[in-house]
């Protein structure tokens, strides 16, 4: 009898050695996967600023799209109305574009954009598709999304906040 309580001690050895190597691998993994995830959130959602390419109704829906989902702050919000003011938009690291408001100078929006910038192209179906030749060129771009939902809109930009690079300015 005492040698199987002697052989149950060493089981319940083995298993507390493994207990612990588990719970110590299940915290280097969470500090390797998913806190350098949320590090990048949290900095893309505090510092980040998004410029909002569109004119009149559409631009100040997009800023209260964003400021109602109270993720971003208004002061990261910098909204660019017309061809002219595309300058405005370079302390920006995300640029969302209203395709109906911006399809005639979206290449100066391209070009003005930076390879670790997100461009999000927000095209609502009830007002038309973008032609296949200028998706094309939104296709070459780096970092760019097109959508056509908000709900889906909210998630591009969240997204993007995670997968692209933030430089400090």
């Amino acid at each position: 009898m005492n040698t199987f309580f002697e052989i149950i001690a060493i089981i319940g050895i083995i298993e507390a050695i493994l207990l612990v190597i588990g719970g110590a691998w299940a915290v280097i993994l969470w500090f390797k996967g998913i806190l350098p995830v949320l590090l990048r959130l949290g900095n893309g959602l505090a510092k980040r600023k998004i410029a909002v390419f569109a004119k009149n109704d559409n631009q100040s829906s997009l800023k209260k799209l964003l400021l109602d989902s109270k993720l971003f702050n208004e002061k990261n919000i910098c909204e660019i109305t017309k061809k002219e003011d595309i300058g405005i938009a370079e302390q920006a690291s995300l640029f969302l574009v209203f395709w109906h408001d911006c399809k005639d100078y979206i290449d100066d929006i391209i070009r003005k954009k930076l390879d670790v910038n997100a461009l999000i192209v927000y095209a609502p179906r009830n007002l038309g598709s973008i032609p296949e030749q200028q998706l094309n060129e939104l296709d070459a771009c780096r970092n760019t999304a097109v959508t056509n939902f908000r709900g889906r809109l909210l998630n591009d930009i969240v997204t993007a906040m995670i997968t692209t690079g933030y430089a400090k300015r």
